[in-house]
């Protein structure tokens, strides 16, 4: 099964981006993930159900640590017509 995952961390900051985004930047371009687009105002990867889940533990834990006070996160399920 493929999934895409899609989040933002928070506080933004259009200046540079603070601490907790680089990190969860870094979790996604560094894991098991595809079709990775990281952006100012959201991030998009795709993968198998073991590397979304693990990325977003991992996003999640490290994020936090390093200063997100929010985080949002969408996961859907792909169809294989949906799939990049």
């Amino acid at each position: 099964m493929r999934m895409r995952l899609e989040f933002t961390t928070e506080p933004f900051d259009l200046e540079e981006p603070p601490a907790h985004a680089l990190v969860a930047r870094e979790v996604v371009q560094g894991g098991r993930l595809e079709a990775v687009d990281v952006g100012p105002f959201g991030n998009t990867a795709e993968g198998s159900q073991e590397a979304v889940v693990e990325a977003v533990g991992e996003l999640l834990r490290r994020s936090v640590a390093a200063g997100a006070t929010r985080i949002s996160l969408q996961v859907s399920v792909l169809d294989a017509g949906e799939e990049r």
